[in-house]
């Protein structure tokens, strides 16, 4: 049986040569090209590919966006990011959202072929620079220490929410605080971490950093409990990138 690769790619000459790639390629066969998220959405519904080779970098979309969205209706579709985006914000954004690897867009075509491999096989492959930025953001972080150390234990569980994805309304929601008091936390949380964005403020959630402070009990059990197991970004965005 071949491998299903189905393609998201807004730029149609590298859609096309994507595909003539994949289809020329024993073993793999193009299952679908799409320029539009929506589109490919719409299909995965009657015919979900085994790997999904994409660009994050889409018209009306970010970065976590547009993994997230797919990853939230196909969980169990491996999404490979192809794209011209190399800074280190952009991966670790890739990678909360649910990415599984992550190429650039100047690498070979052999290269492509054995990622789409390596990811249907169990495999997290990164572009070698983008794993020394990864490597020099730990070895940093050992030395200097992690910001998150300077928040709170409320802003920590606010952040834990942020890293997910969630809605300042649902944050609120959760944490059964205002909506208004939610928008404090955060502008609190962007100053002592110094960003300016919530995709800065998830890259600084995926680093490396001890267990957070959150007491294991009543609503926060489920944060606690987050960092123990296998399935929380953190751990697994450093699990992909080593």
């Amino acid at each position: 049986m071949p491998i299903n690769v189905a393609i998201l790619e807004n730029d149609r000459q590298t859609l096309n040569g994507l595909s003539r790639l994949i289809d020329s390629t024993e073993g793999l066969c193009c299952s679908g090209r799409y320029s539009c998220l929506v589109s490919a959405l719409n299909e995965f519904f009657d015919s979900l590919p085994d790997v999904l080779l994409m660009d994050i970098n889409l018209p009306g979309l970010d970065e976590v966006d547009s993994v997230r969205r797919i990853k939230a209706d196909y969980p169990d579709l491996l999404v490979l990011v192809l794209t011209s985006l190399e800074g280190i914000n952009a991966v670790f954004s890739a990678i909360s959202g649910g990415a599984v690897g992550y190429l650039l867009k100047h690498s070979s075509p052999d290269q492509i072929i054995s990622a789409i491999r390596d990811v249907y096989q169990g495999g997290s492959p990164i572009t070698g620079s983008i794993a020394r930025q990864i490597l020099g953001l730990f070895q940093q972080t050992a030395v200097t220490g992690h910001p998150h150390q300077k928040l709170s234990l409320r802003e920590q569980e606010v952040l834990d929410h942020l890293a997910w994805g969630h809605s300042y309304q649902k944050i609120a929601n959760e944490l059964e605080i205002s909506y208004t008091t939610v928008h404090t936390h955060i502008r609190h949380i962007y100053k002592k971490l110094r960003v300016n964005c919530r995709t800065d403020a998830v890259t600084y959630y995926l680093r490396p950093h001890p267990r957070w402070l959150v007491p294991a009990q009543g609503r926060q059990a489920r944060m606690a409990a987050l960092f123990n197991g296998a399935d929380s970004p953190g751990d697994f965005a450093t699990a992909g990138a080593i």
